[in-house]
């Protein structure tokens, strides 16, 4: 290990939520922590804040590129984790989803995730140590309805994470999943503006359903059982410092109440229990 420099922590989504009490947060420990945001305002607010910082899109393939050879450069020859953390969730029933609305959720959730943990890959093989964080939800393990599109991306956040730290055993690079559920973040008004962007309620069968959805939207930081976005970082610390760390991180009550469900109800019992929990948006 470098001694020279502290350990270098690239977060992507910093703009706010998890990813912007990380950001604050690993630098106190000692990190070397290098936050991202996809809009110039957020880069800006964050740089004013004290903390390395450049604009990175997962949407776009030029702006990870730059991104990721960015974090190289600053970390001065010790960069140690990414911690994937920029994500949206777009709302729906997945009838009313055009392609176009379930690919842009992909670029983000998945794609431009994977690409950019790709180009960072190497040089965590290199180092021979490393770290990858995913954030990724409840909804990585159970699927809630309206949720179509986010289900599926987060479902597909973990496949790619349980393929990665399998094909990365004995390369010193560990991968490790953290799984929350209710949040108190932006979260509801970026989905609302998905929402808004590819949603036609006045033509769908569900429009009855989308009005108390769009309701529960606007209301997501006074949901039930929520927490703070400070209660991850316990856990991601753990993921980052620890000899061995878990494969899973599982926060919120309703996190651990769902895993233990889907391991002792029959699917049919679990449908019914998250049908009836369908309106109340969770990450």
């Amino acid at each position: 290990m470098d001694t020279q420099s502290p350990r270098a922590v690239l977060i992507s989504g910093c703009s706010s939520g998890i990813g912007h009490a990380l950001a604050r947060d690993l630098g106190r420990r000692g990190f070397r922590v290098l936050a991202t945001a996809r809009q110039a305002a957020d880069v800006e607010k964050l740089s004013a804040e004290g903390l390395s910082c450049r604009r990175l899109d997962l949407d776009d393939s030029g702006s990870i590129a730059a991104g990721a050879q960015w974090a190289l450069e600053q970390s001065a020859g010790n960069f140690y984790a990414l911690i994937n953390n920029g994500a949206y969730g777009q709302p729906g029933a997945v009838e009313d989803l055009s392609r176009d609305a379930l690919r842009e959720q992909f670029e983000t959730n998945v794609f431009g995730t994977q690409e950019l943990t790709n180009l960072l890959l190497p040089e965590l093989r290199r180092r021979r140590r490393g770290r990858i964080v995913q954030v990724s939800s409840v909804l990585g393990f159970v699927c809630l309805p309206w949720r179509g599109a986010y289900n599926a991306s987060k479902y597909a956040l973990e496949a790619l994470s349980d393929t990665m730290r399998m094909e990365l055993r004995g390369s010193g690079v560990f991968v490790s999943l953290v799984e929350p559920g209710p949040i108190s973040t932006r979260f509801g008004i970026n989905s609302l503006r998905a929402f808004d962007k590819h949603l036609r309620p006045q033509d769908s069968v569900h429009r009855d359903v989308y009005e108390s959805l769009r309701a529960n939207l606007k209301n997501m930081q006074r949901r039930r059982f929520s927490l703070p976005p400070e209660s991850v970082v316990a856990p991601v610390v753990h993921a980052l410092s620890a000899t061995a760390p878990r494969i899973r991180y599982r926060v919120t009550v309703p996190t651990h109440v769902f895993a233990a469900l889907k391991r002792i109800l029959p699917a049919a019992a679990l449908d019914r229990m998250l049908s009836n929990s369908g309106g109340a948006p969770v990450r």
